[in-house]
Formats: C-alpha cells, structure tokens, sequence
C-alpha cells in the first residue's frame, strides 16, 4: 500500500482536537488516505472514529491504513452532510475535523482528471455514482456562463479569454480529455501568463473540479449539520485551502458567534441571546515555514477551530 498524501497542520489539529475525556467519538468528515485519524488513533487510545468519504476508492486505502484500530475505527461511504443530518441523537460526536483539500491521491492515483499533469479522462468526480462529469460540463456551458464559473470559482483573471479559448476548441472537437483542456486553456491565455509560477490552466481545473462537486454548495449545509450534530462542549475544526472556502467558513462561524443569531427581520429575540460557538481560534492556524517547505500543497492551509457552547435546538 502506498500512500501518497501528507495530511496538512497535524500537530495542530492533534493540539485543538484532542479528546477532553476517555472514550470519545471523533468524526472525521473527510477522511481521504486516513492520515488525519491514524494519528488520532495512535495517540489516544481511548478514541474512536468514524471515517467518512464520498469516494470508495480512496476509502479502500484509508480502511487498508487503518485495520490495525480494528473496531476503534467504522467507515461511511457517502457525503458527510448525509451521514449528518441521520445521526441519532444518542451518538453525537465530541470532535469533528473537516479538511477540505483534495489529495494528492486524487491528482497521482485516481484516473479521473482532476490534474493537467496526466492525460486522463476529464471527469472530476469524487463520486463517480453522482453528478455530471466535467467534460460533459464544459460540453453543456455556453460562453458567459464558462467565463462566470471560471472568475468566480477559479478567480482566474482571464476568464473571458479562456471562455472563448475553450468554445473555440470544442467547436472542432470536444474537449474530453485533461490535455485537450489544458492546451486550449494555454492557447487562450497571453504568453506571459504562460510562463508564470503556475501553470495557466490551475485556475480553471480548480473551477470545474469545485463546480463539478458542489464544493462551495455543498460546504454550509455541512457545517451546519456538523454543527448540529456535535454534543455541547464538542469541537468542530475546519481546514481549508483557498479564500473562497475559507471566507465561507470564517463567515458562519462569526454568525454563531453572536449573542443574538435571529434573523434581521425577527421583531423580537426568540434565541435568548444564547451564543452557539466559542472561536478556539481566533485568526486562523497556518503551517510553520517548515511545513510549508517540506509539504509544498500546505502552504495555503488554514485552521480554524470552535467549541459548541449550547444545541441549537435547546
């Protein structure tokens, strides 16, 4: 078994989210290659997990990983919003981690086209039971829409330049594989571009690869349902990667963060000015500069860790 992604700030997220008693229930909402829960795992004895992730390929390494715990460890195939919101009442976790970087097993192992690198099939599907593959994606978007996606979830400056690239390129031929993408999207853009720090087509890879997903949609029903799921006194910790997931999660958090979290328009408290979170950090965790250069794809990460003060729902 090889494993090919290094999990990001561990030490950090093993100081945060350390059990506070014996015998606890740790989610780990996006489980990837397990490297996150192997550490909990080996360093507290006490805890046990659940691992959660929507592709079964990567959970089959992970559950390779992890058979030593045994029984300290179950897995759930499936998104983790799912496995949320049809948790009992009586199992509620002490900990949730959610890390929202893809692995690099997605980029080195998996067949699927989410990087440039390798000339694969452009799908990007984290579960290729669901959804519509990218290829089909950029089949079905017209122009404006393309160049929308590409500067909203990609924040890719040339986004009406590759727009029209990429419909100019699929007017001969469609665009179905990683490398046809890619060489339509460094035609489209101007040369300097080209020879930049990275490569000309990251941007856009990432906005297929987000839009194909749900990533940005699908991330506040998810902290939402972790949040509602986690017993009073319990920690959430978030990891993410690029601004736009980050403003969404240091957003929400701030929400429940306030003495009153009715909405605007309510002409009366009915909350009792009970706030729901305590912020455990205040500004965002990043990695040391010797993570960063020993881990490249950490430089970008950012914790964020809160404690559940009281249920929502009483």
């Amino acid at each position: 078994m090889e494993i090919v992604h290094t999990p990001v700030l561990l030490e950090e997220t093993l100081q945060y989210l350390a059990p506070r008693s014996g015998g606890e229930l740790m989610v780990d909402a996006t489980l990837g290659e397990g490297g996150h829960s192997e550490a909990f795992l080996s360093r507290f004895p006490d805890l046990r997990i659940v691992g959660i992730d929507a592709d079964r390929d990567i959970q089959e390494v992970a559950r390779e990983r992890l058979r030593e715990f045994g029984d300290r460890i179950r897995f759930y195939s499936g998104w983790a919003q799912d496995f949320f919101a049809d948790l009992p009442r009586d199992e509620r976790p002490d900990t949730v981690l959610i890390d929202l970087g893809i692995s690099r097993y997605h980029y080195e192992k998996s067949p699927r086209g989410f990087s440039f690198r390798r000339d694969e099939v452009l799908d990007m599907r984290l579960d290729p039971r669901r959804g519509i593959p990218a290829a089909e994606l950029l089949a079905r978007l017209s122009e404006k829409e393309l160049a929308d996606l590409l500067f909203t979830y990609g924040e890719e400056r040339y986004s009406r330049r590759i727009a029209r690239g990429v419909v100019e390129a699929r007017s001969h031929s469609a665009l179905t594989t990683t490398s046809a993408l890619a060489e339509a999207v460094v035609r489209a853009v101007p040369a300097s571009y080209r020879r930049g720090a990275i490569h000309p087509a990251t941007k856009t890879f990432q906005a297929l690869r987000i839009m194909v997903n749900g990533e940005l949609s699908r991330l506040q029903e998810l902290l939402e349902g972790a949040l509602r799921a986690l017993a009073s006194g319990g920690r959430l910790g978030v990891i993410s990667f690029h601004s736009l997931e980050d403003r969404i999660v240091k957003n929400y958090f701030r929400e429940k963060h306030k003495n009153c979290t009715c909405p605007p328009e309510a002409p009366i408290c009915t909350c009792e000015g009970r706030r729901l979170i305590k912020l455990l950090t205040r500004k965002p965790v990043s990695p040391t500069e010797a993570e960063a250069k020993r881990n490249p794809p950490s430089r970008s990460a950012k914790l964020r860790v809160v404690e559940k003060a009281v249920d929502e729902d009483g």
